[in-house]
């Protein structure tokens, strides 16, 4: 070849990507199921060592010489999450990740994201996109794919701690995969989320017929099938990290935990199956972290990872969800076990997403074509 063709890829805004059906959350969970079992097999990478990485993240000194470099506040990052998904995909792709909890003052989302899809063979980029709904959607189904496999099928109550954008896309998952919910607790910090959170649930589910505000945790757990814990906060004091306790827990309850959660004594009980959305995830996080990891990354997981490295837990206690949604693991066994599932996120799951909805644009015509080159300059 004498020649390198020309390149085209397409954009994709956020009323593209809700086109090419981003929030279809039932399809969503079909995809992240499907995406775990190429996880199980091993047909993937992502970054680190292991090729098990969260991501690159730019961290920011407390005390910097420099005036307009931004400062370590909560939730700021800007981080760079690389992955390859074999299978049906056959795809790379890279989403970067600015975040900022002070862009809540100035009227914007606290994360806005990006994801740019590749051909895995020759690197050229096939789409550009917008990402808040992608992750969102991706991040919420998870908890829907634990759901299908771990929770009892019959669970009628879901209890919610944080009405954002985690909250909303866990619910839907779990709507889509236990069908007979029809009662939501909630617990908020502000009283404007809340309403909001109230008023989406009640538009989007009408079978929800029963809607509790609640004002502490032990009350949103106690009586509730599912439990997910979806605020961000601060990290490195672990004191602070939302509790759970076994005492709260009704027999056969299954718990979420996409967000910052801590457990008591009751919940470390071999008793209590504890399970990872990717175990190779965590190990990575706790290569690269000072310990306990745990002050660091509050993902629940991590504790799991700290308890085994100070002897409070064995290693085989430790369950994967891959293992599960490809049948190598059982997943519920019985109408009364406690289950607690911890879901830290990780870019092959928007390659996955990104993926489905790359191609259902590319078949319906939907985005913006761009050119990269006619003809590269450099070769």
């Amino acid at each position: 070849m004498t020649e390198l063709p020309k390149i085209d890829f397409i954009y994709l805004n956020e009323q593209d990507m809700i086109k090419a059906g981003v929030t279809d959350m039932a399809g969503c969970v079909d995809t992240m199921e499907d995406m775990f079992k190429l996880l199980h097999s091993g047909d993937y990478r992502m970054a680190g060592a292991n090729n098990d990485s969260h991501g690159a993240m730019i961290m920011f000194p407390e005390n910097s010489p420099f005036e307009t470099m931004p400062k370590p506040t909560a939730d700021r990052r800007f981080m760079a999450m690389p992955a390859y998904l074999g299978g049906q995909y056959g795809t790379a792709g890279v989403k970067w990740y600015g975040s900022n909890i002070a862009n809540r003052d100035k009227g914007l989302p606290r994360s806005i994201l990006m994801f740019t899809l590749n051909d895995a063979d020759t690197s050229a980029p096939l789409a550009y996109m917008s990402a808040n709904l992608l992750s969102a959607y991706r991040t919420g189904a998870v908890p829907g794919v634990g759901a299908r496999h771990l929770a009892r099928q019959d669970s009628k109550v879901l209890a919610v701690q944080g009405p954002g954008v985690m909250g909303k896309t866990s619910l839907a998952a779990f709507m889509a995969t236990c069908p007979e919910i029809d009662t939501v607790k909630l617990l908020g910090r502000s009283q404007g989320s809340i309403d909001r959170f109230v008023e989406w649930v009640k538009e989007t589910y009408p079978q929800v017929t029963t809607i509790e505000i609640v004002e502490d945790l032990e009350t949103l757990v106690r009586g509730s099938d599912i439990v997910t814990y979806c605020a961000s906060g601060e990290t490195g004091d672990v004191s602070k990290y939302p509790m759970v306790k076994r005492e709260w827990l009704k027999p056969g309850a299954f718990l979420s935990m996409p967000a910052s959660c801590d457990i008591d004594e009751g919940m470390k009980s071999k008793d209590v199956r504890k399970v990872c959305d990717n175990i190779g995830l965590y190990e990575a996080w706790f290569d690269e972290l000072p310990k306990p990891a745990h002050v660091h990354v509050p993902v629940i997981g991590v504790k799991f990872l700290d308890m085994i490295e100070e002897g409070k837990m064995d290693r085989a206690e430790l369950e994967d969800l891959g293992a599960i949604c490809a049948g190598a693991t059982p997943g519920r066994q019985n109408e009364d076990e406690i289950i607690i599932l911890s879901v830290g996120g990780m870019p092959v799951e928007d390659v996955a997403w990104g993926t489905v909805i790359y191609r259902n644009a590319i078949a319906k015509g939907i985005g913006t074509k761009l050119n990269l080159w006619d003809k590269p300059v450099l070769r």
